[in-house]
């Protein structure tokens, strides 16, 4: 028997790993999916956590043909799952770890009819960054409505040190090296993300906007992982170094 909304909105919040929405909810789609995000979200508020932006996931081309899809999935961000810098990983189910680039947003981006040009020009900074995905569903098997009622396997995130202006670099040829326990593991640029993390910036703008919804002044967004997640086991060290955006580490607990 399926659970309702609410139902499945608080036990996607419980923190315990659990198998796939969709193995006892088939029809699930990705419609009732969002609504759930929407519930889970609403739950956070009433605990005290605020929205401070959005996620981008599934941006990567190859990640989209495995899930049989063609456009990203979106998520909420809060400040409880901002990880400050130097701070160990909280213990979590199966947490892996991925570089991204990151928008601070200058001023109110709305869609329908955002372009790439028009989303980066709603930038105030841009920053590399590595966010923390933990998917609640055993093994990490779900299917797409799944991830999205997971709120796209959110955790937690960190930003790096330097803070730059869209305009003074080529955001489609910045680089990430991710390094695992001090070797290099898989490398990528800001064209793995749609072509451009703009593109990425824009689709999260026209999606809300169909939703009533927009990218507010101050408002962080993640566009989504440049290489694959890696494993952050206990006791390992995650680093991401970007070419003109500087380092970040992470520790696994």
């Amino acid at each position: 028997m399926s659970l309702g909304v609410r139902e499945a909105a608080e036990a996607l919040l419980s923190g315990e790993e659990r198998e796939p929405l969709t193995d006892a909810w088939p029809a699930l789609d990705v419609h009732t999916a969002y609504a759930i995000q929407d519930e889970a979200l609403r739950l956070r508020q009433e605990r005290g956590e605020t929205v401070i932006g959005v996620k981008l996931g599934l941006t990567s081309r190859a990640k989209q043909r495995r899930m049989g899809i063609d456009s990203p999935l979106l998520a909420w961000l809060t400040d409880a799952m901002v990880l400050p810098a130097g701070v160990p990983v909280p213990e979590l189910i199966h947490p892996r770890a991925e570089p991204e680039l990151v928008f601070v947003m200058g001023r109110r981006l709305s869609g329908p009819g955002v372009t790439a040009a028009t989303a980066l020009a709603a930038v105030d900074r841009v920053y590399g960054g590595v966010e923390v995905i933990d998917s609640r569903y055993r093994d990490y098997r779900f299917e797409l409505p799944d991830a999205v009622a997971d709120n796209g396997s959110s955790a937690y995130f960190t930003l790096g040190p330097i803070g730059a202006e869209p305009s003074s670099l080529d955001l489609s040829l910045e680089a990430a090296l991710l390094e695992v326990d001090g070797a290099i593991v898989d490398t990528a640029t800001g064209a793995a993300v749609q072509g451009h993390p703009a593109e990425a910036l824009a689709l999260a703008a026209n999606a809300l906007g169909a939703r009533g919804l927009a990218l507010e002044p101050g408002w962080i967004v993640l566009t989504g992982g440049m290489t694959d997640a890696v494993d952050l086991r206990p006791g390992s060290r995650v680093a991401a170094h970007f070419s003109h955006l500087g380092s970040i580490t992470l520790a696994g607990s």
